[in-house]
């Protein structure tokens, strides 16, 4: 019994490790466009302080914050960098992704073949979740200690208005 609970944990981890992976794939698949929740479309192409969707926090990060030329010019260089880095495990993720559909597409469910790819997928996932957090803090470095400080009170607002949102609609506030 100990060792099911153990498989239904990674279970459990691999298929949030897919869920939090297929949203990235499909924007990078489709040219990186978005819908926001006012159903405004955001792609590709913006400069950074303005729209530009593609992998989470793109450029929507720093929209609002006042950048320069180059400092502009050196976010789009580690998000460039970031896309052509992660690349290879973008497409090994969404193959790891298909082969546990297709797996599970069968008559009978293999908990053995699931629990593969889940394990296998969690491992892509993770890797792809350190090259996330590099461009980030690269990102971060970017910034002067005022940017920095106007970067962390619009993130302050921002949950502000999105506790408030969920206050107003009825869901348990995060702490």
């Amino acid at each position: 019994m100990k060792k099911l609970g153990r498989i239904q944990k990674l279970a459990i981890a691999g298929l949030a490790a897919l869920a939090l992976a297929t949203p990235i794939a499909i924007a990078q698949t489709t040219g990186g466009g978005r819908q926001d929740m006012h159903g405004e479309r955001h792609g590709k192409g913006g400069e950074f302080g303005e729209h530009d969707g593609g992998h989470r926090g793109g450029g929507m990060m720093f929209r609002g914050i006042d950048l320069t030329d180059a400092q502009k010019a050196s976010l789009k260089q580690i998000h460039e960098s970031f896309g052509e880095r992660t690349k290879s495990l973008r497409e090994q993720l969404r193959a790891k992704h298909e082969e546990l559909r297709q797996a599970e597409s069968g008559t009978a469910f293999d908990e053995a073949l699931a629990t593969q790819k889940l394990t296998e997928a969690a491992g892509l996932q993770a890797k792809l979740m350190g090259e996330e957090f590099r461009m980030r803090q690269d990102s971060m470095a970017v910034l002067t200690p005022a940017q920095k400080t106007q970067l962390e009170q619009r993130r302050a607002e921002f949950k502000a208005k999105r506790e408030q949102f969920k206050a107003h609609h009825g869901e348990q506030p995060q702490q």
